[in-house]
């Protein structure tokens, strides 16, 4: 067994960055070239070893429920789907790219019974896949149940699982888990008691074992261990029941910061401790067995990151592939050609065409369209030009022809001009005489004087 401590792979250490707030929830698929991590910004980020450079940036982010803090993320046997528990009372179901399959029925909050309600009535605090069956999943809420689901029916939940309690009350659970061979689930209940239940025909919600009093504070996880002999919980209390490492969150006036602790499986006795962060917690923490490498995640109100310790000695693929592919500095002799972009949506063959009055108010603005063409000249002329010769323009001509262009105006008494057109406005009135016939006074004119 102590050689097994010997294998912890302490020596070297990245950080995926990228949250905004504390990582909640980690989940790294069976291969160990994917990573999930969770957090209280309410978004998953998705990191992948083989695509990643050494700047460790995040292939793709999704908000799976508006709102929601992310509670839980846990991949499905085969890693082609994972499951993603928030606040709300709705579990969802993505593909390995992180595109939404589907989301689980909130059931009726109005239903007495939780064994009625179709689906989850309060904030979720738990899920787990299935580790043998691709097609089934746990979730824990605060409305006081378990409950399994078939992935393939978003509709309705398969089984409802009501925690034993002293007396008939909603009291949350808290966390939850299967074993290695998916035929037991365990439950840790807000009132300190940690219940197991056994997948076996005909069974009810009666748990198989059931500790009353396992923890005097809220149960913050549930583990299984590989061989099934050994049940790890972790609470709140301050206290480890048969852990293997844990994390610990930094205390107010304590002088550690936040610490990854490693436990002797018999002795329990502490064997390793590793300090994570100097002003974060260490909130969830995972061992991958195949690539030897341990995750912890920290994060305060500010910030979030999922540490990876690893030891090019001892740990194979993961950090190692992404770390070696550190990003090509750029040379001054680098030429890269600037794309065409075409957008035939752009071209005016596309355009939707303008109303008939858009057009008319364009054309007027235009001095072009509303200038009014010319009239052809008449008479005698060549090329647009009038006169005896081809030359001469039309102001030569008339000075030419003489007395043509005489101003007569210029000779003319205006008074005479005026009176010129009396007689017959008196005699034929056309507009706005005939309507003021009755009332208008006779015009009366002066006379014009001697000079």
């Amino acid at each position: 067994d102590d050689e097994d401590f010997n294998r912890i792979p302490l020596s070297n250490e990245i950080v995926l960055r990228g949250h905004t707030k504390v990582v909640s929830a980690l989940a790294v698929d069976h291969s160990g070239s994917r990573v999930l991590s969770g957090s209280y910004d309410y978004t998953v980020r998705m990191y992948d070893f083989q695509g990643m450079t050494s700047k460790l940036q995040s292939f793709r982010q999704v908000e799976p429920c508006e709102g929601h803090q992310v509670r839980s993320l846990s991949w499905s046997p085969t890693s082609d789907r994972f499951l993603c528990v928030t606040g709300s009372a709705q579990a969802k179901i993505y593909d390995r790219d992180g595109l939404t399959l589907g989301e689980f029925i909130k059931g009726d909050m109005y239903i007495r019974d939780l064994k009625n309600t179709k689906g989850h009535i309060s904030g979720l605090t738990g899920g787990e896949w299935n580790p043998k069956s691709k097609e089934t999943i746990l979730t824990s809420s605060e409305d006081g149940s378990l409950r399994i689901w078939d992935v393939n029916d978003f509709k309705s939940q398969k089984q409802v699982i009501k925690p034993k309690l002293p007396r008939p009350s909603r009291i949350p659970v808290t966390a939850c888990a299967w074993d290695y061979e998916g035929k037991r689930i365990a439950g840790g209940i807000g009132d300190g008691s940690i219940q197991v239940w056994s997948i076996k025909p005909g069974w009810g919600s009666r748990p198989d074992i059931y500790v009353e009093r396992g923890h005097t504070d809220d149960i913050t996880g549930v583990k299984f261990s590989t061989d099934g002999l050994i049940l790890l919980s972790r609470s709140m209390d301050s206290t480890l029941k048969q852990l293997i490492f844990t994390g610990t969150s930094v205390e107010r006036e304590g002088t550690s910061g936040g610490l990854m602790c490693f436990f002797h499986r018999r002795r329990l006795e502490l064997v390793s401790r590793v300090g994570i962060s100097q002003t974060h917690s260490v909130i969830r923490c995972a061992w991958h067995p195949k690539i030897n490498q341990v995750f912890a995640t920290v994060g305060d109100k500010k910030e979030g990151g999922t540490h990876i310790l690893y030891d090019p000695s001892i740990s194979q693929r993961g950090a190692l592939v992404c770390v070696a592919k550190a990003p090509r500095s750029k040379s001054v002799d680098d030429f890269e050609v600037q794309p065409v972009i075409h957008n035939p949506h752009a071209l005016p063959l596309f355009r939707d065409q303008p109303s008939r009055k858009r057009q008319r108010e364009k054309a007027l603005k235009d001095p072009m369209k509303s200038h009014k063409p010319e009239l052809p000249m008449t008479g005698p002329g060549f090329g647009g030009r009038v006169g005896t010769t081809k030359g001469s323009l039309l102001t030569q001509y008339l000075l030419k022809q003489g007395g043509l262009m005489k101003e007569t105006w210029m000779e003319e008494d205006p008074r005479e001009a005026i009176l010129k057109y009396a007689d017959a406005a008196a005699k034929e009135p056309k507009f706005i005489a005939p309507a003021y016939a009755d009332t208008q006074p006779e015009p009366v004119f002066e006379k014009s004087d001697s000079e």
